[in-house]
C-alpha cells in the first residue's frame, strides 16, 4: 500500500504547473504527447505591462514638461500668492481667509503685470516687468529640473548643467509668453486704425 501511495504522489507531482512549465522550457524532459504548447505564457503578462508602463511613463513625463512650460508665466503670481497667504495665515486670518487673500493677490499680480506690460511704451519698463516675471520662473525651473535630474543622472556636475539649462529654457519661455499675452496694438482715439489711402 505504501508503494501505491508513493506512486500516486509522484504522478501528482508530475502534473503540477511548475513541472509542466519546466517541461515546456526543456522539451527533452517532456513525456507523452498531445496538446498544444503555449510558448508565449512566460512573457505575455510581463511584456504587456512593460509596454504599457513605457507608454504611460512617456506620456506622464511629456505632460509634466508641458505643465512646467505652460505654468512658467505664473511663477511670480504664485510666489506672491504664497507669500500673502502665509502672512495672512500667521497673522490670524484663518485658513479660508488666507486662501481668499492669496488667490486675490496672485490674480491681481498677474493682471497688473500683464496690463502694465501692454500699456507701457517704455522699453526699459517693459524689460523690467518681463524680468520680474522671468526670474521667479527661472528659479522654479532650476529647482524642478534639478529634482527631476536626480532620478536618472548620477553625476552632480551633469545635474547642475541640466538644472541651469532648464532654468534658462523656462525663464525664456516665461519672457516670451508674457510678450505674446500682452501684444500691443496701435491705439487710435476712435478705436479703429484708419487707412490713409
Amino acid at each position: 500500500m505504501s508503494a501505491a501511495f508513493s506512486t500516486e504522489v509522484f504522478e501528482a507531482k508530475l502534473l503540477t504547473p511548475q513541472l509542466r512549465l519546466l517541461s515546456v522550457s526543456y522539451p527533452e524532459l517532456r513525456r507523452g504527447g498531445g496538446g498544444r504548447r503555449n510558448w508565449y505564457i512566460y512573457a505575455h503578462g510581463a511584456t504587456t505591462m512593460l509596454a504599457i508602463g513605457l507608454v504611460l511613463n512617456t506620456l506622464g513625463i511629456g505632460l509634466f514638461c508641458w505643465a512646467i512650460f505652460a505654468l512658467a508665466v505664473y511663477a511670480l503670481p504664485f510666489f506672491v500668492a504664497l507669500s500673502i497667504g502665509i502672512t495672512a495665515l500667521q497673522s490670524g486670518a484663518g485658513l479660508i481667509g488666507a486662501l481668499v487673500l492669496a488667490t486675490a493677490g496672485g490674480a491681481l499680480t498677474l493682471l497688473l503685470g500683464q496690463v502694465a506690460f501692454a500699456v507701457t511704451r517704455s522699453l526699459a519698463l517693459r524689460i523690467a516687468i518681463a524680468t520680474a516675471f522671468a526670474i521667479p520662473a527661472a528659479v522654479a525651473g532650476y529647482h524642478v529640473v534639478s529634482a527631476v535630474s536626480q532620478i536618472g543622472v548620477p553625476s552632480l556636475a551633469w545635474r547642475e548643467v541640466f538644472a541651469c539649462l532648464g532654468a534658462v529654457c523656462i525663464g525664456v519661455t516665461s519672457w516670451t509668453r508674457l510678450m505674446v499675452l500682452a501684444e500691443t496694438r496701435p491705439l487710435e482715439p476712435g478705436g479703429v486704425v484708419e487707412n490713409p489711402s
